[in-house]
């Protein structure tokens, strides 16, 4: 999994990208890599997308969830570890003349597919944003997706395989750097409103692109996209929303949804769990001032509540952070990388009034986004008429990540639920839901 020590502890409010997504590798790494990339058709009928992952290496994926990681072990020839757990699977891939003449992936050949790119740069509130559209090959109208970042630094453009796993099915896909990433022009926000207006801004760019080869349209968000995408599709109405380990509560909630569960875990309830929340505001307080005042309370309750037995056990999200960070950290650093929270944002009013059909994914053991109340809330708008529907995997953590729990209790990302990327698939073509 990511470990960037920031972002991995807020993973919804200061997240780095999808959980799970190896780090993107340097810049002259990823030009190496560069010619392998790409979407392969294998003899079997199988999808192969080989992408890039941390550095000095590649990572494949399968549509039914499998992934491994790809390091050099010969001309052309490269071996495979399991997920992200460093582990010898048994996998090979040997690349012919750099993936153009050809790929074979253990005795299974398979030749690049011919997705079609386009590059562009579109216009959104004064800033500049860098996209790109693919599409399957040929004329026939497709639907078409935008991928809806979640809060991470890095370049969708450069890092999301999903660009290329949903064209390889015959869906279109437009994806873009988040202001202030990538390619992209403009300073990083967590803004929901204006991100939102960039995703209209990326949907309208989309089907310019496309043109006639335009079909149904809709968003798909991670994480933090979990609360940009609705509003987006309340702002301009899209065909479809899929919102994928997101949530329907507030920062504020989510964090504190963490600390209950990361204290219940860990063998402690009742007053525990009350102390501990109580120092969830104070780090809540000086979230919400943009890190300018609340410094003294969140002093007072750590030393107040320091030698307890259940201290070490708060993780959260920002909380966790908060508490092993210096003051000169949290008052330099934490400010960019959060700036424009709404800590206690609601979504709940975009949700109940939203008529878009949304199908939400979510990991039953998400411990950066703990889906229980989301889940209470989203049967509640389904029981109301909303056009919404929900599977939680329940082996999942965040990122729609399974994993494997080492003896220090660190989860280590080993593939994605087997039907995960189906789901998201035929609900964007003709929205058909798991319920049906």
């Amino acid at each position: 999994m990511k470990h960037r020590k920031f972002a991995r502890t807020t993973l919804l409010l200061v997240s780095a990208a999808i959980a799970g997504i190896a780090q993107a590798a340097p810049v002259a790494a990823e030009a190496a890599a560069a010619c392998q990339i790409g979407s392969y058709r294998m003899a079997d009928g199988s999808a192969l997308d080989i992408g890039p992952g941390a550095q000095g290496q590649l990572r494949w994926r399968r549509t039914d969830g499998l992934t491994g990681a790809l390091t050099a072990s010969g001309a052309n020839r490269w071996t495979s570890t399991y997920g992200w757990t460093q582990r010898p699977d048994g996998h090979s891939v040997a690349f012919v003349d750099c993936g153009r003449g050809g790929i074979r992936f253990d005795r299974v050949v398979g030749r690049r597919e011919a997705l079609i790119e386009q590059e562009t740069r579109f216009e959104s509130n004064g800033v500049e944003l860098a996209g790109r559209l693919t599409l399957p090959p040929g004329q026939a109208r497709v639907p078409i997706v935008v991928l809806i970042h979640g809060a991470e630094h890095s370049s969708a453009l450069q890092d999301y395989s999903l660009q290329r796993q949903f064209a390889s099915v015959g869906i279109g896909v437009f994806a873009y750097d988040k202001r202030g990433t990538g390619a992209s022009g403009g300073r990083y926000t967590q803004n929901y409103l204006l991100l939102a207006t960039d995703a209209v801004k990326a949907a309208r760019e989309a089907r310019r692109l496309a043109a006639a080869r335009t079909g149904r349209v809709g968003y798909q968000g991670g994480s933090q996209g979990g609360w940009v995408a609705p509003l987006a599709a309340r702002i301009e109405p899209v065909d479809f929303v899929i919102v994928s380990f997101g949530l329907a509560v507030s920062p504020r909630e989510e964090d504190r949804e963490a600390i209950e569960g990361d204290l219940t875990r860990a063998g402690f309830s009742g007053e525990a769990v009350a102390q501990a929340l109580e120092v969830a505001d104070a780090a809540a307080a000086i979230v919400e001032s943009d890190f300018r005042e609340g410094f003294e309370r969140l002093d007072e309750v750590k030393r107040k509540y320091a030698g307890q037995p259940w201290f070490a056990a708060i993780r959260g999200n920002y909380t966790g952070f908060m508490l092993g960070a210096s003051d000169q950290a949290l008052r330099t650093q934490a400010p960019a990388m959060v700036a424009g929270i709404e800590v206690r944002y609601d979504p709940m009013p975009v949700l109940n009034n939203l008529s878009v059909p949304q199908l939400w994914l979510l990991g039953g053991q998400d411990r950066d986004a703990p889906p229980g109340e989301t889940v209470r809330r989203l049967a509640a708008l389904k029981q109301a008429g909303r056009p919404v529907e929900y599977v939680v995997f329940a082996d999942a953590d965040h990122g729609m990540y399974e994993f494997e729990t080492r003896p220090d209790g660190e989860r280590v990302s080993t593939r994605q639920p087997r039907d995960y990327f189906d789901h998201m698939r035929e609900f964007i073509v003709d929205g058909s839901s798991p319920s049906r």
